[in-house]
């Protein structure tokens, strides 16, 4: 049952993370975890909080303990392949997503992560793949259409490259901005049409 003083804790931590007092809202999820240590959001959430202050191995620590008691806590999952994400742990991070998509092949939240993890991995046509299958759902999510449109320029496919970065555009200016700053895209500086696109 859930304890009305636990509660305020957790609210006060939250509050102070999103804040982006990260170390003082450490401070609240250990006054929770101190009395009990099995508190499954302040883990979580302690270990997002040590995530983006770039201590993995903690964060990883805390997300282990979370899901010690509750295994298939998708919260908890996403977090630790966030972290090892972040690490350059990406054969760990992929297992973590297959397991997610074994069970539910169209969580989006994973199939995300798992293009960013095969494009980091030079793995471009894999990456292609799982944002093939996130359109097919969500046809304008630019920042999936920006990504499979840098794996076609790492491909060497411009054409696609470029029709892909143009619908990505179309979703929001700030796609041409990245373009334009992104070295993926150097290649195709000289481009009539990249050079449009950008302009």
């Amino acid at each position: 049952m859930d304890d009305p003083k636990t509660n305020s804790v957790l609210d006060e931590g939250n509050r102070l993370f999103l804040q982006g007092k990260l170390r003082e809202a450490i401070t609240y999820y250990d006054k929770i975890l101190d009395e009990n240590p099995k508190h499954i959001s302040s883990l979580n959430n302690k270990g997002y909080a040590l995530s983006k202050l770039k201590e993995f191995d903690n964060a990883i620590k805390c997300y282990d303990a979370a899901l010690e008691i509750s295994p298939d806590d998708i919260s908890v999952l996403v977090n630790k392949i966030s972290s090892f994400r972040k690490q350059g742990n990406f054969d760990n991070a992929l297992s973590i997503c297959n397991d997610i998509l074994n069970n539910n092949p169209k969580y989006n939240i994973a199939l995300y992560h798992k293009e960013r993890i095969l494009f980091s991995m030079g793995k471009y046509d894999e990456s292609i793949q799982c944002c093939n299958i996130i359109l097919n759902d969500y046809p304008e999510n630019g920042d999936v259409l920006f990504d499979k449109s840098c794996n076609f320029a790492l491909l060497s496919k411009n054409d696609d490259a470029l029709s892909f970065l143009e619908q990505a555009i179309s979703q929001g200016l700030q796609y041409k901005i990245k373009a334009k700053k992104s070295k993926i895209f150097e290649k195709l500086s000289n481009d009539t049409r990249f050079k449009k696109l950008i302009l």
